[in-house]
This record gives structure tokens, sequence and C-alpha cells, in this order.
């Protein structure tokens, strides 16, 4: 029981932080274009405006997706509870490649709307 909440508490990680960064990204985000700490791809990083318009897009984004990942996340470890160390930690692994796969499907989602809002030349 005590590798099942280890392993539980540890899948909530990203949802959480999703929630973290999503609420930074949207209240305080980087004020400036840096290569450190943001939502940095090479469309978001175009000029001031993209760079704004990335950082608001993806902190809603990461919000949404982090409070609906999080109870997810518990629920899917319940199948797993009193079961051995082995399939604990399958049921773990999955979860999190999901949650995982998530996380970098939200990157899709941001660039096209800042393909969509921004022209190339923009």
């Amino acid at each position: 029981m005590g590798f099942w909440a280890f392993l539980t508490i540890s899948n909530l990680m990203i949802p959480v932080l999703m929630i973290v960064f999503g609420r930074v990204f949207i209240k305080n985000p980087p004020k400036t274009i840096n290569g450190i700490y943001g939502y940095r791809t090479s469309r978001s990083r175009k000029n001031q405006d993209t760079w704004n318009f990335a950082h608001l897009y993806c902190g809603k984004l990461w919000w949404k997706t982090g409070w609906v990942m999080l109870p997810l996340s518990i629920i899917g470890m319940v199948p797993a509870v009193n079961k051995g160390d082995d399939i604990v930690g399958r049921v773990s692994g999955v979860i999190v490649m999901a949650e995982c796969m998530i996380l970098f499907m939200t990157i899709f989602f941001v660039e096209k709307a800042l393909k969509k809002k921004f022209d190339t030349d923009h």
C-alpha cells in the first residue's frame, strides 16, 4: 500500500505543475522573451505579441487540463490498490505516459492558435 501511495502522489506531479504554471502564465507570465523560462518555441518568440499570447493561451490550457487530469490520475490508480508492486508500477507508468502525451499535445494547440492569430510575417 505504501508503494501505491507513493506512486499515486508521484503521478499527481504533472497535473499539479500544469495547474501551478498555468496560473503563473495567466497571472504573471515572463515579461520579456527569453531562452530560460516560459513557453519557448520559435513561433512564440517571434515578437512580444506572440510571446504574450502564447503564455496566456498556454496558461489557460494548462490550468484547465491540469484540473481534469488531477482526479483522473487518482481514479486511474484505484484499480491497482492492494495489487502487487509490479502491477502498481505498470499502472503508474501508463498514467505518467498518458499525462506526458497530454502535456506535449498542448504544444500543438498553442502553436495552432499562434498560427491562426498571427500571420507568418508578424
